[in-house]
């Protein structure tokens, strides 16, 4: 974002910028950055939940997890 404000970009008015994951990084933006939001803990709990059905046996799944991933959108974008 530095960069394109630099180059004389406007943001979000000449291009809107999203990042990954919502880390509180995004909020020390200048504008506040949208992002997709990672459900980190969810993503450890279906991680680990897997890993140990298949130690007691249970045959692995034959399709991924699907978790919710919301955009939180904010000034960026």
């Amino acid at each position: 974002m530095d960069v394109l404000q630099a180059s004389g970009r406007r943001i979000p008015d000449d291009v809107g910028v999203v990042g990954f994951d919502d880390s509180t990084w995004a909020l020390r933006c200048d504008p506040p950055l949208s992002t997709v939001r990672q459900p980190a803990s969810t993503l450890g709990r279906a991680a680990a939940d897997a890993v140990l059905r298949q130690l007691r046996g249970a045959p692995s799944a034959d399709t991924g997890v699907v978790l919710d991933c919301p955009v939180v959108w904010r000034a960026s974008a």
